[in-house]
């Protein structure tokens, strides 16, 4: 149940405001317990980070905890190791031939994508390195932090800039937009969005403006109620003229770590057989990654940050036991019961035992139709449990995360309501088949719809929550699970070998089932 934990508090609960009679008989009925799902229990900086759907996938489906995003970012550029890359050095070389370094990337302390600090003590870098000139294309946060508080990152990056520029130094925001408009599609559900966002930030076109704060306020003042992620693109331009086209000669970093919302838009900059859409006139340019965001397709191939290695993942070790798993999710969460639960491993560990099925998503916005494709994965789950084709069988609802990130209350209860539904009618068929069936999350997000601002006053929250997960076995023979507590989402792989009778590895964190 992607994006569904437990509140705090109540405030903004849509998971507690929602009719749940199958998740509140299992919780009342069956042996449970609750898993930390964010922070250092999956591999984050500290437990002030609030979790997600990569890092959360990715504990699940190998048992331990590895650094993760910012932490693994954090370390690099601590250790100076970032800046002694290959990619750093060949991108700097670029440079100081006269061409221009541009970053792209999600402008926010978020944690999730990105984090400004790392964007900061690049550009520092860059002008300590010699490199003259710098462009910024920024995009929109408004999900992973307060909706409406881009001006604050904003603020941050225009007072660096100030800082830095001291007539050796020329580093300008050269365009923007709202994540949710350009650039950051993933999945391949909507190129339309990174054409966008190439043609913003390559190109120079689009609305123009002289700053990207008066981009900003305009944008508010022309569309009431609009948050950050559904902004509109923009152009910062000077007497008509971009400030920060992309040409050749230049170099590019994509400054966002998490992969799944970075390939496209690298593909567009990286692949030479690139036919998504008509990319115009390409500029030749040297590109890099913050980290690699698909290790198989070696995309993009240049990058600053090496990945965790993850190994001894539950897929591989249910292949190395002839047992056949089948995953399922629609679009927006099918590379996390794929790629991500594989510890970002494209492929399949075996053809012959292992089937994948993506179940297309709607391309609407979520709160527009929140049951989404619950009924559809269901419908599937349903005949492939009857079929006991499959020992292991993994599927992932999106509604609670999906819906919950549009801030609509009312659409999360019903997302909530959809996946409640959902597991009532997969119930009869695990009876029917004698399997067990263990229902979790990979993180919080609907149980937190509202929060504070600084003047006390509620507003919409689009982001994560920190709370912990439900973990929930039925039709078992087990009676009791390990306590709240030190739990995370990591213990859950040794579970589930325990529950099909292997012997966990013994780099797992433990099993929840109590001895």
């Amino acid at each position: 149940m992607d994006g569904v934990g437990r509140s705090a508090d109540g405030i903004g609960d849509a998971v507690g405001e929602a009719r749940t009679p199958t998740l509140d008989r299992l919780l009342k009925e069956c042996p449970h317990t609750y898993l930390r799902a964010h922070g250092v229990a999956v591999g984050l900086p500290s437990d002030d980070d609030m979790g997600n759907s990569e890092v959360g996938h990715n504990a699940l489906g190998c048992g331990q905890i590895y650094s993760q995003g910012a932490k693994l970012v954090n370390e690099s550029i601590e250790s100076g190791e970032i800046f002694r890359s290959k990619a750093w050095s060949e991108l700097k070389d670029e440079c100081l031939k006269g061409g221009t370094l541009h970053f792209i990337g999600l402008l926010s302390d978020g944690n999730v994508h990105s984090n400004i600090s790392h964007l900061l003590a690049m550009l520092e870098e860059a002008k300590k390195e010699g490199i003259k000139r710098a462009r910024v294309h920024i995009l929109l946060d408004g999900r992973d932090v307060p909706a409406t508080s881009a001006l604050t990152y904003v603020d941050m990056l225009e007072n660096k800039l100030k800082e830095l520029n001291d007539g050796t130094f020329d580093g300008k925001i050269a365009s923007g937009g709202g994540r949710m408009k350009i650039t950051m599609d993933r999945y391949r559900a909507n190129w339309d969005m990174v054409k966008r966002g190439w043609d913003t930030h390559v190109h120079g076109i689009g609305r123009q403006f002289p700053s990207a704060k008066e981009a900003i306020e305009t944008y508010r003042k022309e569309n009431e109620g609009i948050i950050d992620q559904d902004l509109p693109a923009f152009v910062i331009a000077k007497d008509s003229e971009p400030v920060g086209t992309i040409n050749d000669g230049d170099s590019v970093i994509l400054f966002n770590f998490r992969g799944d919302r970075a390939i496209e838009i690298s593909e567009a900059f990286d692949c030479d057989d690139f036919d998504a859409f008509d990319r115009g006139v390409v500029p030749k340019v040297k590109y890099a990654g913050m980290l690699q965001y698909d290790g198989d397709l070696h995309l993009p191939k240049r990058f600053l940050v090496e990945p965790p290695c993850i190994k001894h993942t539950l897929g591989e070790f249910l292949v190395n036991r002839g047992v056949r798993q089948f995953a399922i999710s629609e679009t927006q969460k099918y590379g996390h019961v794929t790629y991500f639960w594989n510890g970002n491993r494209s492929e399949k560990f075996s053809e012959t035992l292992e089937t994948y099925e993506e179940i297309p998503s709607d391309r609407v916005s979520f709160d527009e139709r929140p049951w989404m494709k619950s009924a559809e994965i269901t419908d599937r789950v349903i005949e492939v449990v009857k079929s006991r084709e499959y020992g292991f069988v993994r599927l992932n609802y999106p509604n609670g995360d999906m819906v919950g990130h549009t801030g609509n209350m009312d659409a999360t209860v019903i997302g909530v309501e959809a996946v409640d539904l959902a597991l009532a009618r997969l119930i009869p068929a695990v009876d029917e088949a004698g399997a067990v069936l263990v229902i979790t999350a990979d993180h919080g997000n609907a149980d937190q719809m509202l929060e504070k601002n600084k003047s006390g006053k509620l507003q919409p929250r689009t982001a994560h929550s920190l709370n912990p997960v439900p973990f929930i076995i039925y039709n078992s023979a087990v009676k009791e699970l390990s306590p709240e507590g030190d739990i995370g989402l990591a213990n859950v792989a040794a579970t589930v070998a325990e529950l099909l009778g292997y012997e966990p590895e013994k780099c797992w964190k433990p099993s929840l089932i109590a001895k």
